[in-house]
């Protein structure tokens, strides 16, 4: 049977690295706060949204929470992000996306601050990530893929890696973040001509198809190590799974994250940690 690659411990870390750090605002007289802007009632922004005030709230980061109704219109939530951008006192802001389709999130990004954009919305947090500068940050997601990755030591440089999916929150930004740690990245996604082919040459799988049990047994093989980003509800059973089809490609491959108790609990941490960078960048 595989490794199972939990997000816990990975988040353990990332959060016992954060306290000192905390500890060095506060003398400086500096308290770390998230807003979190969110449009409607969506059940995975409920829990997302959760996850994250609990996570925040055991670093001691305060969070402002900005709830605005599912038919709210486009010049409100223009204006609740321009009061948050204008807001000295908040260092980060998580706009909970997907938005609903009567609202242009195009419009919305063009009016956050990239300084504040700690889940990469903005085309500037965007270019940071591939041009490889510090600006803004990447998506919380991406960055914890690679976290899980350096955590268990899965050594990237040289490895050749399959990315399964290529939206601008996950797919593009990872790969870019794993090229930049010296990984050869073969970007695919569900219309890929040879798929399960692509994957089963691939050292590193990394899965964020958006649908569900995409990846089965004959796309992988032994001495693979497999990132299941995917998050989607079970239609017979109504439990949450992944991308990856876990039951049959665990008993395969050499080391795989779970879903749930994944790279999800590692992202919130990841946030956490983009609000204190972000407070640490705000005093220089």
């Amino acid at each position: 049977m595989s490794q199972e690659l939990t997000g816990a411990p990975v988040a353990q870390a990332v959060m016992e690295g954060l306290r000192p750090r905390i500890a060095a605002l506060a003398r400086d007289g500096v308290s770390p706060k998230l807003a979190i802007v969110r449009v409607g009632e969506r059940s995975g922004d409920l829990s997302y949204e959760r996850g994250a005030c609990k996570r925040c709230s055991s670093l001691g980061i305060e969070v402002e929470k900005i709830v605005l109704p599912g038919d709210t219109p486009q010049i409100q939530l223009e204006h609740a992000i321009e009061c948050v951008s204008g807001d000295g006192s908040v260092h980060g802001c998580l706009l909970l996306r997907p938005l609903p389709r009567t609202l242009d999130e195009r419009r919305v990004a063009f009016l956050l601050s990239v300084e504040k954009d700690v889940d990469c919305l903005t085309d500037g947090s965007l270019a940071g990530v591939f041009a490889g500068r510090p600006t803004g940050f990447p998506p919380c997601t991406a960055e914890a893929v690679v976290l899980m990755l350096e955590h268990y030591g899965c050594g990237l440089r040289g490895a050749d890696v399959v990315v399964v999916g290529r939206s601008l929150v996950i797919g593009r930004p990872v790969a870019m973040m794993l090229q930049a740690r010296n990984a050869t990245v073969t970007m695919c996604h569900t219309k890929t001509h040879g798929l399960a082919e692509k994957c089963r040459a691939a050292d590193v799988l990394v899965v964020a198809a958006g649908h569900a049990r995409v990846v089965g047994a004959d796309f992988v093989r032994d001495g693979q190590t497999v990132i299941d980003v995917g998050i989607n509800r079970d239609e017979v059973t109504g439990k949450l799974c992944g991308d990856v089809d876990y039951d049959t490609v665990a008993p395969i491959v050499s080391a795989i994250s779970p879903v749930p108790r994944g790279v999800g609990s590692v992202t919130t941490a990841v946030l956490a940690k983009h609000v204190i960078e972000a407070a640490e960048r705000s005093c220089t």
